[in-house]
């Protein structure tokens, strides 16, 4: 009796590029191989992306250090 691999859910819409430089990032953590400079180039872009779109959205959170000195200061 065989099992048929799990759907990914919206599998269907994911874009080809983001598939590939996912699949590209997935061969380095198990080889070890160095990125592509291209995909290393879009994964940074998409990154500042959305943190240029968070930070919009959000501003700044400065919640690290405040939590860093109050568990330092006690």
């Amino acid at each position: 009796m065989s099992t048929a691999p799990a759907a990914v859910p919206f599998a269907d819409a994911i874009p080809p590029e983001l598939e590939a430089d996912t699949q590209a990032v997935l061969d380095k953590l198990t080889t070890g191989r160095p990125l592509d400079p291209e995909v290393r180039a879009r994964i940074h872009q998409a990154a500042a992306r959305v943190r240029e779109e968070l930070v919009r959205k959000y501003g700044v959170l400065d919640i690290g250090v405040p939590a860093v000195r109050e568990l330092r200061d006690r």
